[in-house]
């Protein structure tokens, strides 16, 4: 097979040759691996990569795929921004789509089914390319097995190559990218190049508020696979009706075909066992329910988790693999009274939206970043986050399990533009809408989110995506968690806007920026929860009116709290001309045009994690309903 560059003008292509998703467990080849949390199957490819920049698809040089390409390579750190870089001009903007009044251009079969918008981003002069070259050879730890590279993030479509062969295509900036490269693989000298594409049709689902980067911004890591291999794990830790006992069971794809057999064991927190079992290897392994007769259940107050270990071993007795995973008992649910109850109590959520942001490097954060965001939210009465509006890096989901932060998880999907325009309800290109080529990507965006993240016990609701309005596609989007999970609540907001779907999409009523009166009058009559996913806008002196909402959450027991916009400022440090000082800039301030200006300064901390005058309002009232 061959790359094509029509693939970037059509929503049906979205994955060619990319591995399915799957649950995001690690993998180490003896148990003091596991401890030490450092994988001999792992080789990471994060560093200084070779990299050309074009400005648009057709001055790419030819042939750069190849390894004797010799063309002139510039050095880029991946991970990281193109635009931080500077390759390319930095751009803020909130609803808008970056191209509007610069190029004309419409979602494929959105305005008529015939029409494939064909060279609209692949021919088109805005549409800037970063090719990305890496030399490595393979650890020896990793030879002679099964190879995969993963990329953690690629904002927006990825093309990638080994050794002049083509690999595969993957869009979903925000997911990772898992693609077989054993065919193609020595065991030095290899030359792994990805090409990487600004706007794709991928660009109308992710119309986010925020800084438009590209790029690969997130970890490259090779994975080696030995003779039998975790694939896939599914935990499925249910809670009795009596909310002491419990039932543990799971399921596993197995890849590799050697035969053996391997250990399941559940400890608790303390060390003690709580189960054993042992099976023999098979492609599909499941474990049925098991009944344990004293569970602890995970709370926002007693993060409470369990230690998963899975043993897999050849028939000699040889160790092949180690697999640990923490995980918790919690059971949410929505009672007759329309109240959401986590373990058999009322839930409030305290919550902010949260952007991944690093006034240094943008979306490239570290793990102090993170460490430092749960810190901020512990010391402030926060109890949950929502992944606004992209699925995040892995580790902060394990932070929020750890720490009984409460998530509601966001696909990567918003197609703002497509159905508001300056400030009107104007739908007539909206996508996904009702249009059948533009399904497959957004179930598989779904897919994506539930597969990866399905054990983690901080995850209460599935999120479809934000703000982009209603139609059969999210409704399909909808059904898919339900079909695939009966142990959260899905959430999405847009339905608002188009209500003849309102009983086919979302478990709770969410209407961003109800004012308090609006929202009481929906709870006189609630026939769902309320949860406001988006409210207190925190810019510039705001917060004040906080205990107006707070209020209803102590009279109306419907009232689920909600979600403050947002947590951190989206400005980045350059240095001052005059004073030669690190100032913060926000949007419009690179000569942006068009842009939202300050409105990336919305959070309630300034881009430097210093707390804003509003985190004091913030703590005090979510203190109240702790």
């Amino acid at each position: 097979m061959k790359a094509d560059l029509k693939w970037l003008d059509d929503p049906t292509v979205f994955r060619v040759n990319q591995l399915p998703a799957h649950s995001d467990q690690e993998a180490f080849a003896t148990e003091q691996e596991a401890l030490a949390g450092a994988s001999s199957f792992v080789q990471s490819l994060d560093g200084q990569w070779q990299f050309i920049f074009a400005k648009e698809p057709s001055q790419r040089p030819s042939g750069f795929w190849q390894p004797d390409f010799s063309g002139e390579w510039d050095s880029i750190t991946v991970p990281s921004e193109i635009e931080l870089s500077d390759y390319a001009q930095l751009h803020y903007i909130n609803t808008w789509y970056p191209w509007e009044g610069k190029h004309f251009r419409r979602p494929a079969g959105a305005l008529a089914k015939d029409d494939p918008q064909a060279g609209s981003f692949s021919q088109a002069s805005d549409n800037s390319v970063g090719i990305y070259r890496r030399e490595f050879d393979l650890a020896p730890s990793l030879r002679n097995k099964t190879v995969h590279v993963r990329f953690e993030g690629v904002e927006r479509a990825l093309y990638l190559w080994l050794n002049g062969h083509f690999i595969g295509y993957a869009e979903d900036s925000f997911t990772p990218s898992e693609f077989d490269l054993t065919p193609y693989l020595k065991e030095s000298g290899n030359s792994l190049v990805a090409e990487v594409f600004k706007h794709s049709t991928a660009s109308w689902l992710e119309d986010q508020d925020m800084f438009r980067f590209s790029g690969i911004f997130r970890s490259v890591s090779l994975r080696a696979q030995p003779a039998r291999h975790v694939a896939d794990l599914h935990l499925l830790p249910t809670v009795n009706d009596d909310f002491t006992s419990g039932q543990f069971a799971l399921k596993l794809k197995l890849a590799g075909k050697e035969s053996g057999y391997l250990t399941v064991d559940v400890k608790d927190r303390a060390g003690e066992p709580v189960l054993h079992q042992q099976v023999d290897l098979a492609d599909k392994v499941e474990l049925a329910p098991t009944t344990i007769d004293k569970v602890h259940l995970w709370e926002p107050s007693d993060p409470y988790l369990y230690q998963l270990v899975i043993k897999l071993y050849a028939a000699s007795g040889e160790l092949l693999e180690v697999v640990p995973y923490q995980f918790g008992f919690r059971r949410i649910e929505i009672n007759n009274q329309h109240v959401i109850m986590l373990n058999n109590h009322r839930l409030i959520i305290n919550g902010v939206n949260r952007h991944e942001w690093n006034a240094h490097s943008g979306r490239t954060i570290t793990l102090a970043d993170m460490n430092q965001d749960i810190a901020t939210f512990k010391a402030n009465n926060i109890n949950a986050v929502r992944t606004c509006h992209y699925p995040d890096r892995i580790e902060w989901y394990r932070l929020c399990d750890q720490n009984g932060i409460i998530m509601m998880a966001e696909n990567n999907l918003e197609s703002h533009g497509t159905w508001q325009k300056a400030g009107a309800v104007e739908p007539s290109f909206n996508v996904p809408g009702s249009l059948k080529a533009w399904l497959p990507a957004v179930l598989d965006r779904a897919k994506a989110n539930f597969e990866t993240f399905k054990n983690h016990p901080a995850i209460l609701f599935w999120s479809l995506g934000n703000e982009s309005y209603a139609g059969k596609d999210i409704a399909a989007m909808n059904k898919f968690y339900k079909d695939h999970d009966d142990s959260r609540l899905t959430h999405y907001e847009g339905v608002c806007r188009n209500p003849k779907f309102r009983d086919q999409i979302s478990d709770v009523e969410s209407w961003m920026y109800l004012p308090p009166e609006g929202v009481e009058e929906y709870l006189q009559h609630a026939d769902k929860p309320f949860l406001e996913c988006e409210y207190m806008h925190s810019m510039g002196n705001s917060v004040g009116g906080m205990g107006e909402y707070i209020k209803l959450v102590q009279k109306y027991p419907q009232d689920a709290g909600g979600f403050i916009w947002d947590f951190i400022d989206q400005a980045l440090f350059v240095k001052d001309p005059v004073t030669g000082q690190e100032v913060l800039r926000y949007g419009g301030d690179f000569d942006d045009r068009h842009s939202d200006y300050e409105f990336s300064g919305d959070g309630l901390m300034f881009a430097d994690r210093t707390p804003k005058p509003a985190m004091q309002e913030v703590k005090y009232y979510y203190g109240l309903s702790k």
